[in-house]
């Protein structure tokens, strides 16, 4: 039976917890109680500052070789839908970028294209950092680095060196999901194994380059899988000390062959919030805990400011593959809109870069990312 009464005072004394005591604290289901703890545990890492940044997106294509059964943002060869951008595309959306105000970060996550070289992808990102020197380029999920390595031949760590040397600055936490591959194999078994994301994101760590965290949740996995996952990443953190943020991602089934076959549902905000509490308080040694708005919309996003929560992500400019399977929020908004949604939480905006730095704030001026 768990021990609720020892989890409960270890989560409020801020003492590092288990496997057994996270358990407890699901089952026990006191959001309250967990808002507190995980509150008090954001306010002992970051005080009263909440992080934001302004931020663009670029998903290079949706043809991919994997069909995972999670996925409504990827098509497969031959279908109508598909697309890539080339030389010239990438060159227009990084025009749009050299006029954005205080612009400190290109995100780039994309597919599994199986006809483009490793070239093409070391050409991309050498192409964003001659256009923005100054800005940094996190780009490529340990996935994307896998099936990179698996294309040429080349190891993990030959891969990441190449993309370090042409401009990369950090690494995305995507591809995650849930680590652990009897749930893999039903969601996305053609991807990277649980292994290979770990072995990734460590040589990544080893090359001095800096990263995030996910974890994707609320489809096949069981809760005991769900928290053993947060205990992996920490495992990892206490190794490495590179994971710089973690961040949530609740499944969105819509449009997805996963959804349909095992008719699935959107987790509920209470849910959401109990996951977060609950990474905050598992997830000691990690700084920053993202509510990343475009997926958890953003009035959820901003609750989450409440249970341990200090980053709210970016002004994201557009963002297609989360929104193919069913989100509605906008693909942008303005630096304006995040610092009033952070106030009205009582907490104070902080505009960094993608290593946390905190932005000049003389002389800013408005910014859209619509």
């Amino acid at each position: 039976m768990a021990d609720t009464a020892r989890a409960r005072r270890r989560a409020a004394n801020g003492e590092r917890l288990d496997l057994a005591d996270a358990m407890a604290l699901y089952e026990d289901n006191d959001l309250l109680f967990l808002a507190d703890c995980a509150r008090r545990a954001k306010e002992r890492k970051s005080g009263r500052q909440v992080f934001y940044t302004v931020n663009r997106h670029i998903n290079l294509t949706n043809i991919c070789s994997a069909n995972c059964p999670l996925c409504a943002f990827q098509v497969r060869v031959g279908d109508a839908r598909g697309y890539v951008l080339e030389r010239d595309d990438i060159a227009k959306i990084l025009m749009e970028a050299q006029v954005t105000k205080h612009l400190s970060e290109i995100h780039i996550v994309s597919a599994l294209q199986p006809d483009k070289p490793f070239s093409y992808y070391v050409e991309v990102v050498r192409q964003v950092k001659e256009a923005l020197p100054q800005v940094d380029v996190k780009a490529f999920t340990p996935v994307e680095i896998v099936n990179f390595a698996h294309m040429t031949g080349k190891s993990i760590r030959e891969v990441l060196t190449i993309l370090q040397e042409a401009g990369l600055d950090s690494l995305p936490g995507g591809g995650a999901e849930i680590l652990s591959d009897r749930v893999r194999q039903i969601i996305c078994p053609k991807k990277a194994t649980a292994a290979e994301w770990i072995e990734t994101m460590k040589t990544a760590h080893s090359l001095g380059i800096r990263t995030n965290a996910s974890i994707m949740y609320g489809h096949v996995e069981t809760i005991e899988e769900r928290l053993q996952h947060l205990f992996t990443i920490r495992d990892i953190q206490d190794e490495t000390g590179g994971f710089q943020a973690f961040m949530l991602f609740p499944f969105h089934p819509a449009h997805t062959e996963l959804g349909d076959t095992y008719h699935l549902q959107r987790t509920g905000s209470w849910e959401d919030m109990k996951m977060m509490a609950l990474s905050r308080l598992i997830l000691d040694n990690i700084d920053h805990i993202k509510a990343f708005w475009i997926m958890l919309t953003m009035p959820i996003a901003q609750l989450a400011l409440g249970f341990g929560a200090d980053d709210l992500d970016g002004t994201i400019g557009e963002e297609k593959i989360i929104h193919a399977a069913g989100a509605r929020t906008n693909t942008g908004i303005t630096r304006t809109k995040l610092e009033a949604i952070i106030r009205e939480t009582g907490y104070e905006p902080v505009e960094r870069d993608t290593f946390y730095q905190p932005v000049e704030a003389i002389g800013k001026e408005e910014t859209s990312c619509d």
